[in-house]
């Protein structure tokens, strides 16, 4: 008999042990929540996939990571959706040796596969997308928080790859552009109707709710009992679902509430959708609340975010509006603003910044409806934080909630509040770019000053993300535009030039009038007494660089570039020795300094001179030799700073 240790049966081969190392995994779950509180379930199953050990070790570092870091849900989506897809493509990839793929295994090779899994990654989704980055990026998260534990064994070509450089391009995002005026206009003024009608509606239906009693007493098949059941907490809409009869024998009035905008009548669920249409004449529903999110957007000019986001707490009435406290959930950051009525006065407030609101955005005013409409909601409503935005469903179960406003959920969007009201927008429905226009309203108040803009956020945040609107861009090339007319213009309209020498006779004074001279300035000019040095000056009092009314101060040095400015013939000698005086400055400035500085003027020089003939510059170089003729310049035109 053999002896311990002596007997002959192998250890299991390589795939054995990935075998059984498969059978004990299980599935990875993670719970996030969004910004909604929603809560979200994501799970990965390492078994759906060949290489199983690899999908469990990803998988659990995902787990971890996003337990520590408390990553948001759609952050947690991201990184599941890279370890499904890494996944599959080396199922694909490897095949028969996908189950014995590992990242602490140098064979097979992960890092190769990673990276053939990077590069057909962009192909998979639309032209610029950011997405194929971010998945990318995820798993070299991932096996990079792997390394950092020495008891989790990676191999050093995979360690290399997760540190290096990814080779999938970042993509770009395309901001979203602001409402059109017109659009804008369609909001806010629908908003106002559908406020409205939520009032009459919900007067008449607590109206009807007086005049009726308990079903049992009264009628199933009446309204007014029906909402009278509901108001007073007698009856649920599982009872109107369970006493109800069959809708062929409902009364006219009763199959009006279910009947559909072509006249007919569901065929499915007829009686759920009556339950939901008693529950709205009671109190709002999910799309009643869009037209104050929108109100209050406009009015207030904050995210959506933040003003269906308010409590109870955060409205304080005061004597002349309402003063309001702000939560920047991703800046982790609580700010206050006050907002005047329009015609009432504001008693000055701590901490505060307030503005004048325009007719019909009254913020106080838009409030106190939104509390009116919702006071009934938010008292049944089992809400700790007491939130503003309340709204009451029936659930498939039919169950009656009274529950905080969720504007994402499928049904209840943006996009459907507008294709109930009827409002057509151009681009896509999307509530924050009813903030951009704000924003955009606000630029053109405040003439472009950032930080009366940003007033709300940081303002990098600003330039990023708001100041890319289409008006902006229109106001901004304009602006540019304007200017470098401005600045054609006055090179343009630069000295005017005389070839041939002024004589004091009768002609001569009126060709002068023709262009644009007076007779007194025509006589002077001729006289010698508007002379500058470089040129003569039309008027020295009207200068382009000076104050009206004050003598011109830069002349001689930049008469060339005002179109005041007149040269004679007899000025050629002044401007050969302004040419001198340009090109010694030339050489010591650098280029770039010199063209700031001088261009204009150098660039002008130069072509009053190339209309001399080179007699006419030879018998001035004469003169100047004979030292007849100075330069008289400032002092300031010797000294040059190259800053």
């Amino acid at each position: 008999m053999p002896r311990r240790g002596e007997f002959s049966r192998d250890f299991p081969e390589d795939s054995q042990q990935s075998a059984i190392e498969v059978s004990r995994i299980g599935e990875r779950i993670v719970r996030a929540s969004t910004a909604t509180r929603r809560n979200l379930t994501n799970r990965i199953l390492p078994g759906n996939y060949q290489c199983a050990q690899l999908a469990a070790e990803l998988a659990d570092e995902w787990v971890e990571y996003v337990t520590a870091a408390g990553l948001s849900a759609g952050t947690v989506q991201s990184y599941q959706q890279a370890i499904k897809r890494l996944c599959a493509s080396a199922d694909a990839m490897l095949g028969s040796a996908a189950p014995n793929a590992s990242l602490g295994r140098d064979h097979p090779d992960l890092a190769r596969v990673v990276a053939a899994w990077e590069r057909t990654l962009p192909s998979e989704f639309a032209t610029g997308s950011t997405r194929p980055s971010i998945l990318s990026g995820a798993i070299r998260v991932l096996v990079r928080r792997r390394v950092e534990h020495p008891q989790r064994p990676v191999t050093e070509r995979v360690t290399a790859m997760a540190r290096a450089g990814s080779g999938v391009p970042i993509g770009e995002t395309t901001e979203l552009d602001e409402f059109s005026r017109k659009d804008k206009q369609a909001l806010v003024r629908g908003a106002w109707n559908a406020v409205v009608a939520l009032e009459k509606r919900l007067a008449a239906g607590w109206e009807r709710a007086s005049q009726g009693q308990h079903p049992d007493c009264g009628s199933w098949m009446s309204i007014d009992d029906l909402l009278w059941g509901l108001a007073h907490n007698a009856i649920l809409p599982v009872d109107i679902h369970h006493n109800l009869p069959s809708p062929s024998k409902w009364p006219d009035e009763l199959r009006q509430c279910v009947m559909r905008s072509d006249g007919t009548i569901q065929s499915r669920a007829v009686k759920q959708v009556l339950d939901r249409w008693l529950a709205a004449q009671l109190w709002p529903n999910a799309l009643d609340l869009h037209a104050f999110r929108i109100l209050l957007v406009d009015a207030t000019g904050h995210a959506p975010e933040e003003v269906s986001s308010l409590c109870e707490d955060d409205v304080e009435f005061l004597p002349g509006g309402v003063r309001l406290t702000l939560v920047k959930k991703r800046a982790r950051r609580r700010y206050y603003r006050a907002f005047k009525d329009a015609s009432l006065e504001m008693a000055d407030v701590v901490e505060t910044e307030d503005f004048q609101d325009e007719p019909r955005r009254e913020v106080g005013s838009i409030v106190r409806r939104l509390l009116t409409v919702t006071e009934r909601a938010r008292l049944k409503a089992a809400e700790p934080d007491r939130k503003l935005f309340v709204r009451a469903a029936v659930d498939v179960d039919l169950t009656l909630k009274f529950c905080e406003w969720n504007p994402e959920a499928p049904l209840s969007r943006f996009s459907a509040w507008l294709r109930q009201n009827n409002i057509a927008v151009t681009g896509k429905q999307e509530i924050r770019r009813l903030r951009k226009s704000v924003k955009v309203e606000k630029s053109v108040t405040f003439r472009g000053r950032i930080h009366d803009i940003a007033d709300d956020h940081h303002e990098e945040t600003y330039k990023g993300h708001y100041a890319q609107g289409t008006t902006l861009r229109v106001i901004s090339a304009e602006v540019i535009n304007t200017s470098q007319e401005h600045w054609f213009n006055k090179a343009v309209d630069g000295p005017t030039v005389f070839t041939t020498q002024v004589v004091a006779s009768v002609d001569e004074l009126a060709q002068l009038q023709t262009l644009g001279l007076s007779e007194q300035e025509a006589s002077d000019l001729i006289q010698g007494e508007l002379d500058m040095g470089v040129t003569h000056c039309k008027n020295p009092y009207d200068s382009p660089f000076s104050p009206r009314g004050e003598l011109c101060a830069v002349a001689p040095l930049r008469c060339l570039e005002c179109c005041n400015a007149w040269v004679m013939p007899s000025q050629l000698p002044q401007l050969l020795l302004f040419r001198d005086h340009l090109e010694r400055v030339r050489q010591r400035l650098h280029p770039q300094r010199f063209t700031a500085v001088w261009g204009q003027s150098y660039a002008n020089l130069r072509a009053t001179l190339e209309d001399r003939s080179e007699e006419e510059i030879t018998v001035a170089r004469k003169h100047i030799e004979e030292g007849s003729i100075t330069l008289d310049l400032p002092l300031s035109a010797h000294v040059e700073f190259d800053a």
